[in-house]
C-alpha cells in the first residue's frame, strides 16, 4: 500500500473513532405530510406530501417517508398551496413623508406577508425612476419577503400635493431606462390617482411598458367624461396590462341596467386585459361584487392594496379578501389560483405561485376555520360567511418562516434530538442548550 494511501485509511479510522465522520444527509430536508395540496398551475387537488430540498420544491407525492426528511411536520387536515402573491401592495415606508406612500401611508412588509401566507408582494407604483433605488435600497433588499417593484409613471413617485398630478414628470423613457436596469425586480409601470382630463400618464406609462416588455398596471383615477374607461380597456391598453380596483364604482365600472360589467369591461378582458380584485380601502364595494360575481364576472386576481388604512379597514388582509370572496361563492380552488399562479402569471414571473418540482419553495399552510365571520367593503356595509382562512405557517425559500402553533417545535421538556440540520429547514435554529436550561439531547 502507498504512502498515501496509508494516510488516507489512518486519518478514516480516526475521523470514525472520533465520530466526526460526515454522514449523508436525507434526501430532503423538510417535509409536509398529509395535507390537501392545492396547486392550480399544476390542477393538483388532493391530499399528498411536499418535499423540500436546498430551498427548492424536490416532490409532491402521496406517501413519501419521514425517514427521508430531516425535519417533517403533519399538516393533516390543512391546506398545503404556494406561497401566495399580493399583486398591490405599498411597502415606501421609512422616508418620515407625511400623507405619502413613499412615506407615512405605507406598511412594512415582513409585518403583514408571512402572518398571513404571503411570500411575494408587488408593491404598486410608490416609487417612480427618480426615487425607485432609494426604495430598493432601503426596503426591498433588506426585507425577507420577496418584494417586486411597479414603477409610478410619475418620476417622484405616488406622493403627497400635486406631485401625482404633475404632466412633466410622467417620462415614459427614463421610467423604462430604470425598469430595463433593473429586470427581475422591476415588474410593471403603475399610473395611478390622476384627476386631470388629459391622458397623458396612461400613454406615457405604455411607452414604458412596452419599451421595457412588462404589463401597465392602472389606477384610474378620477372619473373623466375626455378619458372614458370603455377607451382605456378596449383601445388604450395593451393586452397582458392590468385594471386594478375592478369592484369600486368610482369609474363606472358597472353596468347602471344590467347591475353587471359595463360592455368596456366585457371586451377588455376579452381582448386580454387582466381585471384585479384590489380592494384597498375605498376601492370595493358588494353592491358591484356580488352582482358581477352572480352574472359569472369573477377577478383574474385577487389583491389587497394594503396600506395604512386599508390594514385596518375592511381589507385587513390578503386572506381576508380572500375569505370574502369565498364568502361571496367562489371556491377555495379559485382564491388559491387568484393568490398564487394567477398574478404569477400576470407579472410575467411563472416561477413563483406553484409547487412544481424544481420550483422555489415558497409555501403557505391555511387552515379554513367555520363559523360566523363578518366581511365588510368601501361603505361599511357587511356580508357574513361561514368560512375564513388563516395561515398556519408560511414557508420561503424553503425556510419555515411564521408557524401560529408551533406545528414544528417539540414539546419544550421533550428530548430534541440533532438540531445541527436546523438552518436547513427553518429561520430559527434551535441554539445549543447549556447544562443549566434543563433539556437533555438525546
Amino acid at each position: 500500500m502507498s504512502t498515501l494511501k496509508k494516510l488516507l485509511v489512518c486519518s478514516a479510522m480516526v475521523l470514525a473513532a472520533s465520530g466526526t465522520v460526515a454522514q449523508p444527509l436525507p434526501a430532503y430536508d423538510l417535509l409536509l405530510r398529509g395535507g390537501h395540496v392545492i396547486d392550480p398551475k399544476n390542477k393538483i387537488d388532493a391530499v399528498m406530501d411536499v418535499a423540500i430540498k436546498d430551498g427548492h420544491i424536490a416532490k409532491v407525492a402521496a406517501g413519501l417517508k419521514s425517514t427521508d426528511a430531516i425535519k417533517t411536520i403533519d399538516v393533516k387536515g390543512l391546506y398545503v398551496t404556494p406561497g401566495l402573491i399580493d399583486l398591490h401592495t405599498h411597502n415606501y415606508v421609512g422616508t418620515g413623508e407625511k400623507n405619502s406612500y413613499a412615506g407615512d401611508l405605507s406598511v412594512q412588509p415582513d409585518g403583514f406577508t408571512f402572518r398571513t401566507g404571503v411570500t411575494t408582494v408587488v408593491d404598486a407604483g410608490c416609487s417612480g425612476w427618480r426615487n425607485f433605488e432609494d426604495f430598493k435600497d432601503k426596503i426591498v433588499d433588506r426585507a425577507k419577503t420577496r418584494i417586486l417593484v411597479m414603477l409610478n409613471i410619475v418620476g417622484k413617485g405616488m406622493r403627497s400635493g400635486n406631485i401625482q398630478q404633475d404632466l412633466s414628470d410622467m417620462d415614459g423613457e427614463e421610467t423604462a431606462k430604470m425598469a430595463l436596469k433593473y429586470p427581475g425586480v422591476v415588474v410593471g409601470i403603475k399610473t395611478a390617482h390622476f384627476n386631470g382630463p388629459e391622458w397623458k400618464p396612461v400613454e406615457q406609462a405604455v411607452i414604458a411598458g412596452t419599451k421595457a416588455n412588462i404589463p401597465v398596471m392602472v389606477d384610474f383615477g378620477a372619473d373623466r367624461p375626455t378619458r372614458p374607461l370603455y377607451d382605456l380597456l378596449t383601445k388604450k391598453l395593451r393586452p397582458g396590462d392590468i385594471y386594478t380596483h375592478m369592484y369600486s364604482g368610482l369609474r363606472q365600472e358597472q353596468d347602471p341596467v344590467t347591475k353587471g360589467p359595463q360592455k368596456g369591461m366585457i371586451e377588455g378582458r376579452a381582448r386580454g386585459i387582466f381585471l384585479d380584485a384590489g380592494t384597498g380601502g375605498g376601492s370595493f364595494k358588494w353592491s358591484l361584487a356580488i352582482p358581477f360575481i352572480k352574472q359569472g364576472f369573477r377577478p383574474d386576481s385577487l389583491s389587497t392594496d394594503l396600506h395604512v388604512d386599508s390594514m385596518n379597514s375592511a381589507t385587513k388582509d390578503l386572506l381576508n379578501v380572500a375569505s370574502k370572496f369565498m364568502a361571496m361563492g367562489l371556491s377555495l380552488q379559485e382564491v388559491i389560483a387568484e393568490t398564487t399562479s394567477h398574478p404569477a402569471h400576470e407579472i410575467r414571473h411563472e416561477e413563483l405561485g406553484n409547487l412544481s418540482p424544481g420550483a422555489i419553495a415558497d409555501v403557505a399552510v391555511l387552515r379554513v376555520e367555520r363559523g360566523h365571520f363578518g366581511f365588510t367593503d368601501m361603505v361599511n356595509t357587511r356580508l357574513d360567511g361561514t368560512q375564513k382562512l388563516v395561515a398556519e405557517m408560511t414557508i420561503k425559500d424553503g425556510k419555515i418562516v411564521y408557524d401560529l402553533n408551533g406545528l414544528e417545535a417539540l414539546a419544550w421538556d421533550a428530548p430534541q434530538g440533532d438540531i445541527s440540520q436546523d438552518k436547513r429547514w427553518t429561520s430559527w435554529p434551535r441554539p445549543v442548550p447549556r447544562p443549566t436550561d434543563g433539556v437533555t439531547l438525546h
